[in-house]
């Protein structure tokens, strides 16, 4: 869930999940968390997200843009997934007036229930300045109210916009980036496969943050050092519930719903992916990069110890995190600036 769990946990404080899931039987111990990154935990109450707070997370305030001189986002209104004539996207281009420009998709995190855009904007906004990149973040649909295939299609919508208005944006449309983090790095995972089922349009490159790849992950009660803080079993169940219309089974679910699911994952572009020791995501993020790389897909892969879930937008500053953020960001602007 990354960011968004952090800003929101303040403002819906009750424990709830959905029936029949279950916590871990023992909180993680601090001390496995790396020293630097504990401070913030203090500030974070434990939080299981269900229907009945699914709304005060959702109407939490997000952190205001970066005034200019940082680039200013813009909303832009185009066809989304069936059934959502009028999909927006946050633009943020740092030279309007230049051409061939890489540009990134973005995918926002939240469980695949609550998030917009604006939770990451201010990360978005440096990260266009410094590596000179149109960024285009898209408030996709969220379940329960639209399951699977819903957000997908909203991404792949924004995908195909990016591509067929890279000439008025600037845009190469040879160099295009899909990122996310948590869910929208499961849901950035998920248009890379599709887009090369499809073959229509091409990805440079995809980085995927702590993903959330695998419905399974919720049939297996986790270790107790892992998936305590920030994002734990029971939110997990409660979104992979809402996105799928259904609990999880350990038999089947779209491949495209969970990307862990594809039987083939070849031919999906070069990726970074990153993820801490004690993140819920740990076992499926590491498994996914396995799989990649037995499918002969060039990986890198960081795994960050002592680290929980969205550490490094939490607390940039900390060491740990400011080399996990250098490690994605190199790869990301190597990719993009590859000849």
């Amino acid at each position: 869930m990354s960011l968004s769990i952090a800003l929101f946990a303040a403002d819906a404080r009750a424990e709830t999940a959905a029936p029949g899931f279950h916590r871990a039987a023992a909180a993680a111990p601090i001390d496995l968390v790396d020293p630097e990154l504990r401070p913030m935990l203090a500030h974070i109450p434990p939080l299981d997200l269900g229907n009945d707070n699914l709304q005060a997370v959702r109407s939490a305030q997000f952190p205001p843009a970066l005034p200019s001189p940082a680039v200013q986002p813009q909303d832009r209104f185009i066809p989304g997934g069936e059934g959502n004539p009028k999909l927006r996207v946050v633009v943020l281009d740092p030279a309007p007036e230049r051409a061939n420009k890489p540009a990134i998709l973005h995918v926002h995190g939240g469980g695949l229930v609550v998030g917009k855009p604006e939770v990451a904007i201010p990360e978005l906004q440096q990260l266009s300045a410094e590596l000179g990149v149109l960024i285009a973040s898209v408030d996709y649909r969220l379940a329960p109210e639209h399951p699977f295939p819903a957000g997908l299609d909203d991404a792949y919508a924004a995908l195909g916009w990016l591509h067929g208005a890279a000439a008025a944006l600037g845009v190469d449309r040879n160099r295009i980036a899909v990122m996310g983090e948590s869910a929208g790095a499961g849901l950035a995972a998920a248009v890379s496969l599709r887009a090369r089922d499809r073959g229509v349009l091409p990805i440079r490159f995809q980085l995927l943050r702590y993903p959330m790849l695998d419905d399974r992950t919720v049939l297996h009660a986790p270790p107790a050092h892992v998936g305590t803080f920030i994002w734990n079993a029971r939110s997990n169940a409660f979104g992979w519930t809402a996105a799928l219309g259904r609990e999880p089974v350990i038999e089947h679910a779209p491949a495209e719903a969970a990307p862990a699911r594809a039987v083939d994952l070849g031919g999906l572009p070069p990726t970074w992916i990153g993820v801490g020791t004690l993140d819920l995501f740990a076992q499926e993020s590491i498994s996914f990069a396995v799989r990649l790389v037995e499918a002969g897909v060039a990986v890198e892969m960081s795994v960050a110890q002592g680290a929980y879930h969205g550490f490094d937008a939490m607390v940039p500053q900390a060491r740990i995190s400011a080399d996990f953020i250098a490690s994605w960001k190199s790869a990301l602007n190597r990719s993009l600036n590859a000849d």
